[in-house]
């Protein structure tokens, strides 16, 4: 993949970075009320690696290690409930008492978006290792040597 060599660029793209990861922690933390969610906070953290990786900041790795523990993480969420005789990903509350933040309410869907997280997260880095790997299959191919035209 070209790496953009302009120091503006990644700058920008350094700068940038953190703001975006705060909006992706936002939007998967208020996405049990409002829009966003799992889904969104994963497209985000994506559009992070993928202007750090045109930046030349970073090398998309992992994606295999995010996409399996995101589908794992998922699974158990929604079959954990079986155990107890409830429905497939039936939602299970608690609250904990937190000391600067007093009583917070969540369920399990928080740890089953953070499974979606991972595997939106793992897709776009994967598309993104396999865009930046010419020696991958569908590549540019080796030059072919043409036969002489008699």
């Amino acid at each position: 993949m070209i790496a953009s060599r302009s120091p503006i660029v990644r700058l920008g793209v350094r700068a940038a970075s953190p703001l975006a990861i705060v909006i992706a922690v936002y939007l998967l933390f208020a996405g049990h009320n409002r829009p966003g969610g799992g889904f969104a906070a994963g497209l985000v953290l994506g559009a992070v690696v993928t202007l750090r990786t045109l930046a030349g900041l970073q090398r998309p790795t992992h994606a295999t290690g995010l996409i399996t523990s995101g589908v794992v993480l998922v699974a158990a969420i929604a079959f954990i409930p079986l155990l107890w005789g409830d429905p497939l990903l039936d939602q299970q509350v608690g609250s904990i008492e937190l000391p600067v933040l007093g009583k917070v309410k969540s369920g399990s869907a928080l740890p089953f978006d953070i499974g979606v997280t991972a595997i939106v997260m793992g897709l776009i880095v994967a598309l993104l290792d396999g865009l930046s790997d010419p020696t991958a299959e569908g590549g540019d191919p080796a030059p072919v040597e043409q036969e002489e035209r008699r």
